[in-house]
C-alpha cells in the first residue's frame, strides 16, 4: 500500500460503544459468555440442557459423552457465566440431595440466537447455492 493509499487519522471512524450505558452486563461478562459457548463440550452441554429443560449431572454426562473431570469443569463454567443454573432437590426415595442443571433464559437465548442462528444461515446459504 503506497503513501497515497493511507487514510488520514481524521478519516478513521471509531465504532459505537458495543453496549448501551444501562446494559445489565459488562463487555467483559458478554465476552466471557461468548468464550464459554465457544467450547465444543460446553456447547453440547448447553444444547442438551435446552433440549431437556433440566437434567441431573449423571444424565447430562451420559447425553454429552464427556470425560468426568472435564465434564464437571465445563458444566461449572456454564454456571459461572450464567448460561446454566443448578439446584439441589431431594427425591422421595433418597436419603440425600441430587443436583440438577437447567439452562437460564440467557443460555437459551445465546444458543438460539447466537451459534445456532449462524448454523441455520449457513444451511440456508448452502441450500440456495448448491
Amino acid at each position: 500500500m503506497g503513501e497515497t493509499d493511507r487514510r488520514s487519522s481524521r478519516d478513521v471512524r471509531r465504532p459505537e460503544p458495543p453496549l448501551p450505558e444501562e446494559s445489565g452486563l459488562t463487555l467483559e461478562e458478554y465476552l466471557a459468555i461468548q468464550q464459554a459457548i465457544g467450547h465444543p463440550t460446553r456447547f453440547r452441554i448447553l444444547r442438551a440442557l435446552v433440549a431437556n429443560d433440566e437434567l441431573s449431572a449423571t444424565d447430562l454426562k451420559a447425553v454429552v459423552d464427556a470425560d468426568s473431570p472435564n465434564f464437571h469443569y465445563h458444566l461449572g463454567e456454564l454456571v459461572d457465566v450464567g448460561l446454566a443454573e443448578k439446584r439441589q432437590r431431594r427425591t422421595a426415595d433418597s436419603q440425600g440431595f441430587y443436583t440438577y442443571y437447567r439452562p437460564t433464559g440467557m443460555g437459551r437465548g445465546i444458543l438460539e440466537h447466537g451459534v445456532e442462528e449462524l448454523m441455520r444461515r449457513e444451511r440456508e446459504f448452502d441450500d440456495a447455492y448448491s
